[in-house]
């Protein structure tokens, strides 16, 4: 894999390009018009140029790959993808440097070499691995266009990162009282009831009138349109039955040789002339041909390898042949064979899609309506005294369901993960989130989910074993502390983000 990085590095990095220019102006959040095409963002009254912002988006990369959890966690928080959380990334590097300079912050040399051989990336069975240094600074760097310089970089901003951290967490403290407390709202047995609102159940008492489609079709119009569909071919280059059973170093080689086949294979489809049968042909490699298929609906050949159909939609006339791309035990490369674009939905057409969208929006609205309602009712009779059966049936004849016991955070032994439990509803962890903040006999506000939303009332809450808390206290007060600290970190990085202008530069 990194041999098909090293040889494909140019297009790499026009690639990146391309995935950082679209979200500055979700970051930038200044008029369209107001962006300029040679600059990310504005920053501290001088412009990110996107040559820069690409350069950040690669040290994004070496980060991950080197797995600097504490920087990348810090700068591009989230479980997004990675093209999602690189311009988080990108301005947040630009405040940690720019704060760490004018706090005077300037690790020593031998603090970023202690740095560098702690990064999780470069650790073998018995801590720094000289082999993985030396694979790093021969294949990943140059991939990226980089030095070991680049490793020094990101050391020194771990090291600032650790130093800005230190001294703004220093005042956030944790009470005995509070972590007791917080112990047995996270730890105590929950028994609530929920009530749901679900929009589906509202649908069929809406009624839909013709004027209301002809309204919906004329501001709508340039929306309504028909799926864009592709038909590919596609050669697959899979490990053998034999090799699928191999583990470790011998199937990540097996997996290296596949993967330079697959090079050697997208390499001669650059040629001019090359045809894609012609080229699979003279490296044996069989191809399946689809039907014309859309995104929300794969053809039956790809289902099994979603990355495919996504590859499918990338593919361009001009550029119709993808790169290798990994799937379950091997590669596979792509071949456009035709295009039907998208078109207008003429009216009739579109007729079963607008009502079934005037419905879906309108049931959310009257759900939204109802649940909030429901739930003020419910609030106030359980105030006054009322029977909560009784509430309900005032409340518009709700039914509520009654959860089986649980704790708002699982217990875990640190050698043995939780497992989830079996059939455990979708909103569980809003319901558990929701719990967490009520005291036994409340009633929660109406909180809107997926379909409608939900009501949550809290019977009781058992505390948990005084014992067990005086064994986990110690561990407990420190991760509360380092979550806490988190959260202020994230508040400090937010007010520094709007000291530095950004989003507010014009012209």
């Amino acid at each position: 894999m990194i041999k098909i990085l090293r040889k494909h590095r140019n297009w790499l990095m026009i690639v990146i390009a391309i995935l950082a220019l679209p979200f500055c102006v979700y970051f930038v959040k200044s008029d369209v018009s107001a962006i300029r095409q040679d600059e990310f963002a504005r920053m501290y009254g001088r412009k990110i140029s996107n040559i820069e912002a690409q350069r950040d988006v690669k040290l994004f990369q070496l980060a991950d790959f080197l797995k600097i959890s504490d920087l990348i966690d810090a700068l591009a928080p989230g479980s997004g993808e990675f093209n999602q959380r690189a311009p988080a990334f990108i301005i947040n590097l630009t405040v940690l440097r720019h704060e760490a300079d004018r706090l005077g912050i300037e690790p020593a040399e031998s603090e970023v070499v202690d740095a560098i051989k702690k990064f999780t990336g470069l650790q073998g069975q018995s801590g720094f691995d000289p082999a993985k240094y030396d694979q790093v600074e021969r294949n990943v760097l140059p991939s990226l266009g980089f030095t070991d310089e680049q490793l020094r970089e990101l050391a020194h901003d771990e090291l600032c990162l650790k130093r800005i951290k230190d001294l703004i967490g220093s005042a956030v403290s944790f009470p005995e009282s509070e972590s007791k407390s917080t112990f047995e709202q996270l730890y105590g047995r929950n028994f609530v009831t929920v009530v749901h609102v679900k929009a589906t159940d509202l649908t069929k008492d809406i009624k839909v009138s013709d004027d209301d489609i002809k309204k919906y079709y004329e501001t709508h119009q340039s929306e309504l349109k028909t799926e864009p569909k592709r038909k590919v071919e596609f050669a697959r280059l899979a490990l053998t039955e034999e090799q699928k059973k191999l583990k470790d170093k011998e199937r990540i080689d097996a997996l290296q040789k596949l993967a330079d086949r697959a090079n050697d294979f997208s390499q001669a489809l650059l040629e001019k002339g090359a045809d894609f049968k012609q080229v699979a042909a003279k490296f044996q490699l069989p191809v399946e041909t689809t039907g014309e298929f859309t995104a929300s609906a794969p053809d039956p050949k790809l289902k099994a390898y979603a990355q495919l159909s996504q590859a499918a939609f990338q593919l361009t006339q001009r550029e119709p042949t993808s790169d290798p791309i990994q799937v379950a035990d091997g590669f596979a490369v792509v071949h456009l064979v035709s295009i039907v674009e998208a078109r207008p939905l003429a009216l009739d057409e579109a007729k079963q899609k607008i009502v079934d969208a005037i419905k879906s929006d309108r049931a959310r609205e009257m759900a939204m309506t109802k649940g909030r309602m429901a739930a003020d009712a419910l609030r106030n009779a359980v105030k006054g005294g009322q029977p909560f059966d009784m509430a309900l049936q005032q409340a518009g004849g709700l039914k509520a369901e009654k959860m089986e016991p649980f704790a708002v955070a699982d217990e875990t032994d640190d050698n043995k993960p939780a497992e989830k439990p079996q059939n455990q509803p979708t909103d569980m962890m809003m319901i558990k989130n929701v719990a967490s903040q009520l005291q036994s006999g409340e009633v929660s506000e109406f909180v809107p989910w997926i379909d409608g939303g939900l009501i949550v009332r809290l019977e009781k809450r058992e505390p948990p074993d005084p014992a067990k808390y005086q064994e986990a206290k110690a561990k407990f007060e420190a991760d509360k502390l380092k979550q806490d600290r988190m959260l202020v970190f994230f508040e400090w990085l937010r007010d520094r983000q709007r000291e530095a202008g950004l989003g507010s530069a014009k012209g």
